[in-house]
């Protein structure tokens, strides 16, 4: 049985997750961490400085500013912590780097599977189009995300920018007059509504356009990403893994 302690078990996110794991008899929540406290399934923390129950994993679906008190937390607990947060600085993604070299660490900007078969696609055919197809990614979210562009459209087109052995740069949608460089991708945000996110990226050529699309339809996707996840991060040893690690499974 694998034990969570499950950060922002109260958030969106962290319900669902909770609710899923009723599907599976081999993973429990332990407990949980939130500002809300009010639950009877398990015990929660407001910090998850106080926690003293005993887990094999932390899955965290909060926001970037808790990533310091998880990982003192993991280090001091020697056990693995899957981020599902999006949104960190430069700064916070040196600083996973480096834990990831004292504790197991995973760190998905999409925890769907999905998306992440999708990323592996593009790492095979995008230096093969990029000569001749112009290169343009648009995500879709609801009206409460507060990054933009989605942690999930830079994933991607890091991923193409990667694979093509060419500088490129990125455009942040497009305004006023000018004509569109080829060695530009780019990448369109929209925010509406209760979109669960739409990723699109789409390879346009002459007298002819490929595109590849995935549509989460509800926020299970992402939750049973994230259990596959922490089934497959229980008892591994340090180092940094990803959504690219559990599909190989």
């Amino acid at each position: 049985m694998v034990r969570i302690i499950l950060n922002g078990c109260n958030g969106k996110m962290g319900k669902v997750v909770t609710g899923l794991t009723h599907n599976y008899d081999n993973v429990t929540i332990a407990a949980g961490v939130d500002r809300d406290t009010n639950n009877t399934s398990f015990p929660v923390f407001d910090n998850i400085s106080k926690c003293n129950i005993e887990a094999d994993v932390i899955l965290d679906f909060s926001r970037p500013d808790a990533l310091n008190g998880l990982i003192a937390y993991a280090e001091s607990k020697k056990i693995p912590l899957i981020l599902c947060t999006t949104g960190y600085t430069d700064e916070q993604l040196s600083i996973i780097k480096a834990a990831s070299d004292k504790i197991p660490l995973f760190r998905s900007a999409n925890m769907s599977i999905g998306i992440n078969v999708i990323n592996n696609i593009l790492k095979n055919i995008s230096a093969k189009l990029y000569k001749d197809f112009d290169i343009e990614i648009i995500e879709k979210h609801h009206n409460q995300k507060v990054d933009a562009p989605s942690g999930t459209a830079l994933m991607l087109g890091n991923t193409i920018r990667h694979a093509i052995d060419e500088e490129t740069t990125y455009v942040h949608g497009r305004d006023g007059i000018s004509k569109r460089k080829h060695n530009e991708i780019g990448i369109h945000a929209i925010r509406g509504g209760s979109i669960v996110g739409e990723h699109e990226v789409i390879f346009a050529g002459q007298g002819e356009t490929i595109e590849i699309k995935h549509t989460a339809i509800s926020r299970e996707v992402f939750a049973v990403g994230a259990l596959k996840a922490c089934q497959f991060m229980c008892g591994m040893k340090p180092g940094f893994y990803s959504m690219e690690d559990v599909i190989k499974l």
